[in-house]
């Protein structure tokens, strides 16, 4: 028998606590019981997770009028600076920024203790943050300087809003230089001494649904730990299917643009991240629900991490350079044992995603769905990048 959902039918047996809910690795390991057809049938809804540093990243913030009322031009938030040019008390909170006294790579490799993505986790934590704004005067807004402390709960707005998220693949990343490097995939050993990857494999959201038939403008998600919507393709979004002689190897680089409210959110799940030798950002998690509409949704959703590829990049000098090419692919069984073989060395690997906090915020996510708190929305399909747009574009 042909399965056919709907989002209603779906969402009706959710609300009656009838919904069959799955993660991921439990989805796989009913297929292999009972096989892919039985699974489709029997299943509702698939839940993703993964949890990774994420650069793009940040919120925007509403601290409310001073009195007497001030158009805040420039805005500091424990010492990390803030954009202001929004309104008059707005301001948007980079991740990725950092203090303007920070040494940098001055002292190489910088240490980048503290930066945007820290000021999130102790926004969300309720830790006291320090504003500091500064104005040059209109005979609306006339002050010119202030100073407090606030906290989440006592400004009027604050919402996470990430342009590029939950990258749908990324590169398993190695150094073939004989110098160590300090990158945003971590510290590479030289000469092929270690490599890292920031995926969740077969939990990854986007490779469960690699050609975005359920993940779209509108689709509700987990985000930091509360529920949050896609809001549109992420920047640098450009979906594909990677392929060696005809062999599919899995999809590559799908990204979301992610939207929802700080102040529900848990530093548990927006953590400020340092990279040694590289800079400050914001580690998330996101889970991603995928109704099993029909058979193939389902194929998809139980793919495995033997089905699963992820090329290999050189970031000692390809990567800086923007040399095209890799140095093949591997499965991320492969690279989840701990070791691969690259240009016939053995080497060690390591994740920079958690794989048990992916695991949590799937089986999070399959409690808030099967417990009635969490419905699914049917989205709008998300806008594909054209093939021969900014990918292709070099700033000289």
């Amino acid at each position: 028998m042909s399965v056919q959902k709907t989002y209603a039918e779906i969402n009706a047996k959710i609300k009656t606590g009838k919904a069959v809910v799955l993660t991921a690795e439990e989805l796989i390991e009913l297929v292999q019981e009972k096989g892919l057809s039985a699974a489709a049938q029997e299943v509702d809804v698939v839940t993703t997770g993964t949890f990774a540093p994420m650069c793009s990243s940040g919120a925007f913030l509403n601290f409310g009028h001073t009195k007497p009322r001030m158009k805040m031009q420039k805005v500091w938030l424990n010492g990390v600076p803030a954009y202001g040019g929004i309104a008059a008390a707005d301001a948007y909170l980079g991740a990725a920024e950092l203090p303007e006294d920070d040494p940098l790579n001055s002292s190489y490799p910088g240490e980048f203790r503290y930066g945007g993505g820290h000021v999130i986790q102790d926004l969300v934590a309720r830790n006291p943050v320090k504003l500091k704004a500064i104005a040059y005067g209109t005979d609306c807004y006339p002050r010119r300087e202030f100073e407090t402390t606030i906290t989440l709960d006592e400004i009027n707005e604050a919402i996470l809003f990430n342009p590029r998220n939950a990258y749908q693949n990324y590169n398993c990343a190695v150094n073939l230089t004989s110098k160590t490097v300090y990158t945003y995939m971590g510290m590479l050993k030289p000469n092929l001494g270690n490599a890292h990857y920031s995926t969740s494999g077969q939990l990854s959201p986007l490779l469960k649904d690699p050609h975005f038939q359920t993940i779209g403008i509108g689709t509700k998600i987990f985000l930091g730990g509360a529920p949050g919507f896609v809001a549109w393709h992420g920047t640098q979004h450009f979906p594909s299917i990677q392929a060696v002689e005809g062999q599919e190897l899995g999809p590559a680089g799908g990204t979301l643009a992610v939207i929802g409210n700080l102040k529900e959110m848990s530093p548990r799940w927006l953590v400020g991240t340092s990279y040694i030798g590289y800079g400050a950002t914001l580690s998330v998690g996101i889970g991603v629900p995928i109704p099993i509409l029909n058979e193939e949704i389902a194929k998809y959703a139980a793919a495995t991490d033997h089905e699963l590829f992820a090329p290999v990049v050189d970031y000692g000098e390809a990567y800086p350079t923007r040399t095209p090419g890799n140095l093949g692919f591997v499965s991320y069984a492969q690279l989840k044992s701990g070791s691969i073989t690259v240009n016939g060395k053995e080497i060690p690997t390591a994740p920079l995603s958690s794989i048990p906090r992916a695991r949590e915020i799937a089986s999070t996510l399959k409690d808030w769905i099967k417990n009635g708190d969490f419905l699914l929305t049917e989205p709008v399909k998300l806008l594909p990048s054209p093939a021969d747009a900014p990918a292709a574009h070099v700033l000289r």
